[in-house]
């Protein structure tokens, strides 16, 4: 892939250093692997947001399937503010004991799936 966020990803990465150096998940706090990770916006890109933070693959799914961009831009736009979450919190429980280059297929949360 060529997009925007993942040329910011490549070019943060200096020439002779390895692509997966401790590059820290802020919310399950396990390393992400280079090819696990994503970038996520703090503040939805729809609602004027322009900060991101990488995150696990896994962790940036699961935000997604619990919050809409709604809720995100309106409550959860720091790191801190996510933790707190209930839902998200208990997955992240569960998730950081799992292997680094973990990955699960992700499920929209039931009330998400019922708002469409």
């Amino acid at each position: 892939m060529t997009g925007r966020i993942r040329r910011k990803l490549l070019a943060a990465v200096e020439p002779g250093r390895p692509a997966d150096e401790d590059v820290v998940c802020p919310l399950c706090g396990r390393p992400i692997p280079a090819s696990q990770r994503d970038e996520h916006h703090l503040r939805p890109k729809s609602e004027g947001g322009r900060e991101t933070t990488t995150l696990h693959r896994i962790c940036h799914r699961q935000i997604h399937a619990l919050l809409t961009e709604r809720e995100l831009a309106a409550a959860y736009f720091t790191i801190d503010a996510l933790l707190a979450h209930p839902e998200l919190a208990r997955f992240l429980r569960w998730v950081k004991h799992k292997p680094d280059d973990f990955f699960e297929r992700t499920r929209k949360s039931a009330r998400l799936r019922a708002r469409h």
